[in-house]
């Protein structure tokens, strides 16, 4: 049974229209509004990112210094146990030996060594006595009158002073003469 082709019903299908440019449907151009969404939807993501990323970065640094912080204290420390050792180690000696001159010799070597690691460290004394008062590093508690000395030298040290660097650590406590 073959299927005949009705020329009649052929001609009452629509054929497939084509695109042309009467038929094509123009696209909608988009509203202000739906414009300034998108500008502030964009402007909102392009925010967020930058404050995650500003957040990561403060985070980060935190961290940072904070092993910094703890690798110099480390190193600091780490410097100063063997004058700790020393000193122990005088004590000990001065117990058993009951030798003062020995014990003297012993803490004054352990000073030496003290200074000697601060040093390293670039802590350095602040000079003082016979030198012109300073207020940067100098932190006068007295003052006398005498003409023999020239006006604002420092004449006493009551506690030395430290920088680090250029830095003053503590200034040095100082009689000066007026």
């Amino acid at each position: 049974m073959s299927k005949k082709k009705d020329p009649v019903a052929e001609e009452n299908i629509p054929a497939a229209e084509e695109n042309t440019p009467e038929t094509e449907v123009p696209a909608e151009e988009p509203t202000a509004e739906q414009l300034l969404a998108e500008e502030l939807a964009a402007a909102k993501d392009q925010y967020l990112r930058l404050y995650a990323e500003y957040d990561n970065f403060r985070k980060r640094t935190q961290k940072e210094k904070e092993a910094i912080y703890g690798d110099a204290a480390a190193k600091t420390v780490e410097a100063i146990l063997p004058v700790i050792d020393n000193l122990d180690r005088a004590v000990d000696a001065a117990k058993s030996a009951g030798d003062l001159e020995s014990f003297k010799q012993g803490v004054e070597m352990t000073l030496r060594q003290f200074i000697d690691i601060l040093a390293k460290l670039d802590v350095h004394e602040v000079p003082a006595e016979g030198q012109p008062f300073d207020p940067n590093v100098h932190h006068a508690v007295m003052h006398i009158d005498d003409e023999s000395i020239a006006e604002s030298t420092v004449v006493e040290v009551f506690q030395k002073g430290y920088t680090l660097g250029d830095r003053t650590i503590r200034p040095a406590m100082v009689k000066v003469a007026n």
